[in-house]
């Protein structure tokens, strides 16, 4: 049985939520960065309803601006690996692995030109959306892209208050983003 439709786990997750003051918590995903730098996504989880049964929602909320340029990344690293067959990013690769910094110097400048090409032919667009994942190990994944600048405790709460209620409204339109730190030609 998925553990996020027990009881017991619905209710310490509740217990949890009102030590917390909130309708969610925050979940711990091991690998630490600076949470106040960390702004454009956030992994939570919250209690609702699936068919009548309460259940733990596990969610990660992202920005359109996060999801864009993670798809625009992999993209550009699909076209570079048709270029250097075999290559992989430095952190995918196994302890093992040995270095070609000459290898890795031009699949990152091919990277880079890449990302360009695609953010300028604005080829990769994204919209809000919610991917519903009932095959979950832990209840039910949620995967929510929302065009926000940022995710705050304010956007996050809004998403269940709406979610929970059956009255969320996703932004029908597409985006395309480009990165706002490259303007080193002006």
């Amino acid at each position: 049985m998925n553990p996020g439709f027990d009881p017991e786990e619905i209710a310490q997750l509740k217990k949890e939520c009102r030590a917390e003051g909130m309708n969610f918590i925050y979940v711990e995903d091991g690998f630490e960065e600076d949470e106040e730098e960390n702004n454009e996504h956030a992994h939570v989880q919250f209690i609702g309803y699936h068919n009548t049964r309460e259940v733990v929602y596990d969610a990660l909320i992202y920005t359109l601006r996060l999801h864009h340029s993670t798809l625009v990344y992999d993209q550009a690293l699909a076209r570079v690996q048709k270029q250097i067959p075999g290559y992989l990013p430095p952190d995918e690769r196994s302890i093992d692995t040995p270095e070609d910094l000459e290898n890795d110097e031009e699949a990152e400048l091919l990277i880079t030109e890449y990302i360009e090409e695609i953010e300028e032919n604005e080829e990769i667009k994204v919209k809000e959306h919610v991917e519903v994942d009932t095959n979950f190990e832990y209840g039910i994944g949620l995967e929510v892209g929302l065009n926000r600048e940022e995710i705050t405790e304010k956007v996050i709460n809004d998403f269940i208050a709406h979610f929970n209620a059956d009255r969320l409204k996703l932004d029908p339109n597409v985006y395309s983003f480009r990165s706002s730190d490259e303007d080193d030609d002006a």
